[in-house]
C-alpha cells in the first residue's frame, strides 16, 4: 500500500511548482508588454502598435484568470469536491478560447481599417525596437511554458502558450509592417499578414476550446491508452477478464474505474490482493491516476453495454 501511494503523489508538487511558476511568469510578462506597447503607441501612433497593446490587455486579463484557475485547480480534494477542482482548470481553457477567439476577430477588422484607410507611422524605428523587445520577451515565455506543458499537460498553462505564440507571429508581422511602412513604404503588408494570423488564431482557439469541452463532459482516453489499460490488466495471470472500463481526466488528475472477472473460487482477500497488484502496474504506467477496481466472480453474467465489453 504505500508504493502506491508513493506512485500517486510522487510527481504532484514538482507539476504543482512548475505550473504556479508558469502563471507567475505569464502575468508578469504581459504587464511589461503592455506598458512597453503603451509607451511605443504613445509614441509612434501606429495602428499595429495600438493592436498589439490591445491584445497584450487581453492576455494579462487572461493570464490573471489563467493564474486563479490553476491555483484553485491544484487545491486538493475536500469534503465538498471529492474528486478535487482540476475542471477550474478546463473552465479557464474554455474561457481563454473564447478570449483567443475575440482577439482574432478585432485583428481582421483591425487589417480591413487598415486596408481601406492606411495611416502613417512616426518614429518607426522606436516601434521596431520595442517589438523586437516584446519578440524576446514572448519567446522566453513561450519556450518555458511548453516545457510545462510536456511535463504536467495542463489545459490552461497549453491555452496561455497558445495565444502567446500568436502574440509572436503578431509581433513579427507588425515589425514588418513597421520596417516596410518606415523605410520602404509599402504599407499593404501588415494588415494582409495581420488576417493570416487571426485565421491562425482561430484554428488554435478551436482545439483549446474541444480540448477543454472534452474535459468537462468527461471524454474518454484515446483508444491508444485504453487499450493500454486493458492490456495491463490482462497481463495478469489470475485476471479472466475485464469489462466496464471507465476512464477520464480533471485537469492534471487521471481517474480509472474498471471491472476485474477473477475465479470464482478465489476467496476475497487473494481477490483483494490481485486487485491491489493490477492497480500498481496501471498507476505505474499512468502516474498520479486514481484506479478503482470492482472484483467480479467469472461465473456470474451481468448485463454489460456492448460499448463497455472488452
Amino acid at each position: 500500500m504505500a508504493d502506491r501511494e508513493t506512485l500517486s503523489v510522487s510527481t504532484s508538487p514538482d507539476k504543482a511548482r512548475l505550473m504556479r511558476t508558469a502563471t507567475y511568469a505569464s502575468v508578469t510578462v504581459a504587464l511589461i508588454l503592455i506598458v512597453l506597447k503603451l509607451g511605443a503607441w504613445f509614441t509612434t501612433f501606429s495602428v499595429a502598435i495600438l493592436s498589439s497593446l490591445i491584445d497584450s490587455v487581453l492576455d494579462a486579463f487572461a493570464s490573471i484568470v489563467n493564474l486563479i484557475a490553476v491555483r484553485h485547480a491544484l487545491t486538493p480534494a475536500d469534503e465538498e469536491h471529492r474528486f478535487g477542482h482540476g475542471k477550474v482548470e478546463s473552465i479557464a481553457g474554455l474561457s481563454q478560447a473564447a478570449f483567443i477567439a475575440g482577439s482574432a476577430v478585432f485583428l481582421i477588422f483591425e487589417s480591413i481599417a487598415r486596408l481601406v484607410t492606411p495611416q502613417e507611422v512616426s518614429h518607426g524605428d522606436i516601434g521596431i525596437t520595442v517589438m523586437v523587445v516584446s519578440v524576446v520577451l514572448t519567446a522566453g515565455l513561450v519556450r518555458f511554458q511548453m516545457h510545462v506543458v510536456s511535463k504536467t499537460r495542463s489545459t490552461a498553462i497549453r491555452a496561455d502558450s497558445l495565444h502567446y505564440r500568436a502574440d509572436l507571429l503578431v509581433s513579427v508581422a507588425i515589425i514588418g509592417s513597421l520596417v516596410s511602412s518606415t523605410f520602404g513604404g509599402i504599407g499593404w503588408m501588415d494588415p494582409v499578414v495581420a488576417m493570416l494570423i487571426a485565421v491562425y488564431i482561430l484554428y488554435g482557439a478551436a482545439g483549446i476550446g474541444r480540448t477543454s469541452l472534452d474535459a468537462l463532459m468527461d471524454k474518454e482516453f484515446s483508444l491508444v491508452d485504453r487499450q493500454r489499460i486493458l492490456d495491463i490488466a490482462y497481463a495478469h495471470e489470475a485476471v479472466c477478464g475485464v469489462h466496464d472500463l471507465r476512464t477520464r481526466r480533471s485537469g492534471l488528475q487521471p481517474f480509472i474505474q474498471l471491472h476485474l472477472e477473477l475465479s470464482a473460487s478465489m476467496t476475497l482477500h487473494d481477490a483483494h490482493v490481485i486487485s491491489d497488484e493490477v492497480e500498481v502496474m496501471i498507476m505505474k504506467a499512468f502516474r498520479g491516476a486514481e484506479v478503482i477496481i470492482h472484483q467480479d466472480p467469472d461465473d456470474i453474467v451481468e448485463p454489460i453495454p456492448d460499448f463497455a465489453r472488452h
